[in-house]
């Protein structure tokens, strides 16, 4: 398959939420031009964004929804379940593990990590969180696919090598710091400054 770009990844995620809520309302079908009015872009961007996968819905019928919706979660991956770990138990790391959103979407979070041994041993909603040393033994037992860091920038390449060993394939990284992963190993960087630094450009430049 080409290259895909992460802005036409973002905007099928997006069509698939529609979808949901479309299905979820009882709509049968949909064009292309009421998902791209509910995603603010154009109809022409939504039918180029999936043609990349493959033909989907007839001209002068629309889309079906449950079908699209199938087709994008296997696009997405989210026809399995994706075993997560956190590395990094502050406020950040805190609020990701009780956020119940994870699950619902196919995301599996089975083990909390830091360093400090102040939080070593205590419980975060209904797990332990354990030493980062232990990441590689625990992975032995169970494998994770993800590591979310949340860690200081300092620590976060550490951190990072240490998910790699214990082979884990995807990296999202919330330190603000570039991280380095060997390939096949995939990385997102959440930046929320650079977020609200572009929150704060539309609402400067409106229009």
């Amino acid at each position: 398959m080409k290259h895909i770009a992460e802005s036409t990844v973002r905007r099928l995620s997006l069509y698939l939420r529609y979808l949901e809520e479309f299905e979820a309302r009882g709509l049968a079908t949909i064009s292309s031009t009421e998902l791209a009015a509910r995603g603010r872009t154009t109809s022409a961007q939504v039918r180029k964004d999936l043609s990349f996968f493959g033909s989907f819905g007839k001209r002068g019928l629309g889309y079906s929804v449950p079908e699209l919706e199938k087709r994008l979660r296997r696009i997405l991956g989210l026809e399995r379940e994706w075993r997560v770990v956190i590395i990094g138990m502050g406020k950040i790391g805190a609020a990701l593990a009780y956020y119940s959103g994870f699950r619902q979407r196919g995301f599996r979070i089975v083990g909390l990590y830091d360093d400090d041994p102040a939080k070593i041993g205590r419980k975060v909603d209904s797990f332990t969180i354990r030493a980062a040393a232990d990441l590689a033994r625990d992975a032995a037992k169970q494998p994770a696919d993800i590591a979310v860091i949340t860690v200081p920038a300092g620590a976060a390449q550490q951190a990072t090598d240490a998910a790699v060993r214990a082979g884990v394939r995807g990296i999202m990284n919330f330190a603000p710091v570039q991280l380095s992963v060997p390939a096949p190993v995939a990385l997102r960087n959440v930046n929320m400054a650079m977020e609200l630094e572009g929150l704060a450009f539309a609402l400067t430049n409106p229009g």
